[in-house]
């Protein structure tokens, strides 16, 4: 009865919602690439290379889920060097940064719509050996195709805000049809356990493994030195720099009277800004324009300008960008609910600073807090209260650096151990088939 429900009512619902998706696809850009590939309309080359082999599944929404993914799977490819995956995306942008780092082992495509013909053509097609699903999104029919083909279906790096918890919970009834089909699910903290076996999922699925985001073991990441961009843009190696990373609407505002406190004790001082939506990026030169800051976008030429702001109107650089700061504020934290990683600026040796909405992260922002290996700000004066106390001391920055570390640590090996749920799930299943 769910499914037929579901079935009935999805491609009503995605009249509703198409022209907002599109016109969403539209503004962020380059999404006419491989567009026929939402409808499991694969090129002739990737279908011969489909029709080779055996594949593995492996689902990522945007680019957060995507990067945790690719951890994954060089763990995975280390493993067992003879398996291959396809990746598939939500977003143009991950589509894009997917195309960018895909190896000979794995290939990228967009995600197939989930209405049902759809979803049936993909599998005649890629014929998945297993499916693994990144964090949160599970799709009904991508999941009940699967799992009528015989297929393990797991979800990796199990996300649960308080907010999906919530929601989770309420609508139990509803989602068990989905969810206690799940082979395997990775949890990043052994608190949430109780949730999923709620949900359907017997204990002896339930793992373990950490959050993927946090562990920095084994990632072979060389950041990109940005230094050169910044001199060329007139900014000193010498001068002080605060970044915004990953801002929401309303945050670049509450940055750019941050810096105007702290260019009182630091004249030198430049911010950064990386919006979340890189497309918001010209409202947001605008308004800081506005305010009388000098401006610079990252993909301009830098024209000799000193500018006092450089806004990064590009995508997937964000973790190399937080190398060149000296203190770093995490976006849709005093602006929106929710919060941003700061895994990645901890991991690159930088102080961290957010506001009080870390919903998305609270477990790690209890840790920093109470660890002492970061600050929490409610507004554009104490987040330049905060900068300017780390600015001025670099044993400060350093005993903040090596503290938040520390809250990370018991995430260590968490794509190890990820990796481990996944391989032992797809050989037993193997096996299982084999014996029939």
């Amino acid at each position: 009865m769910m499914r037929l429900l579901y079935n009935l009512l999805f491609p009503i619902v995605l009249a509703g919602l198409l022209p907002r998706y599109v016109w969403r696809m539209w503004r962020r850009g380059n999404f006419r690439r491989d567009f026929g590939q939402r409808f499991a309309r694969y090129s002739s080359g990737l279908r011969a290379e489909f029709s080779c082999g055996t594949w593995i599944w492996v689902h990522a929404v945007s680019v957060g889920e995507l990067l945790v993914a690719l951890k994954i799977l060089r763990e995975l490819h280390r493993r067992q060097p003879g398996w291959r995956f396809v990746v598939s995306s939500t977003t143009s942008t991950a589509h894009s940064i997917a195309l960018a780092r895909r190896e000979a082992w794995w290939r990228p495509v967009y995600t197939p719509l989930d209405f049902l013909p759809v979803v049936r053509r993909a599998f005649d097609i890629v014929r998945p050996r297993a499916v693994v699903l990144i964090e949160s999104e599970m799709w009904p029919n991508f999941v009940w195709e699967a799992v009528r083909r015989n297929r393990p279906v797991l979800l990796a790096n199990a996300r649960v805000s308080p907010r999906s918890e919530r929601r989770y919970r309420r609508f139990a009834p509803y989602l068990r049809p989905v969810t206690g089909l799940l082979s395997g699910v990775g949890l990043q903290e052994n608190a949430h356990a109780a949730l999923w076996k709620l949900l359907g999922v017997p204990e002896s699925r339930l793992h373990f493994t950490g959050s993927v985001k946090f562990d920095a073991v084994g990632d072979p990441h060389v950041p990109r030195d940005f230094r050169p961009v910044l001199r060329a843009h007139g900014i000193d190696d010498a001068d002080p720099i605060l970044l915004g990373g990953s801002t929401h609407d309303g945050e670049e505002e509450i940055l750019a009277e941050a810096l105007r406190i702290l260019r009182v004790s630091h004249p030198t001082l430049r911010l950064l800004v990386a919006p979340r939506h890189v497309e918001r990026s010209r409202g947001i030169y605008e308004r800081l324009s506005a305010l009388g800051l000098r401006t610079a976008l990252r993909s301009a030429s830098p024209e000799g300008s000193s500018p006092d702001v450089l806004l990064i109107d590009t995508t997937g650089e964000l973790r190399d960008w937080y190398y060149c700061a000296d203190v770093v504020f995490i976006g849709k934290s005093l602006v929106g609910v929710g919060g941003q990683n700061p895994a990645e600026a901890v991991m690159a040796g930088r102080p961290v600073i957010f506001g009080p909405h870390m919903e998305n992260f609270a477990t790690l922002r209890d840790a920093l807090i109470e660890g002492r290996g970061s600050v929490e700000v409610s507004d554009a004066r104490s987040l330049a209260a905060a900068t300017d106390a780390l600015l001025a001391d670099s044993s400060r920055r350093e005993d903040c650096v090596h503290r938040a570390a520390d809250a990370l640590k018991p995430h260590q090996n968490a794509a190890a151990r990820t990796a481990e749920m996944i391989e032992r799930a797809i050989i037993g299943s193997d096996s299982a088939a084999a014996s029939v």
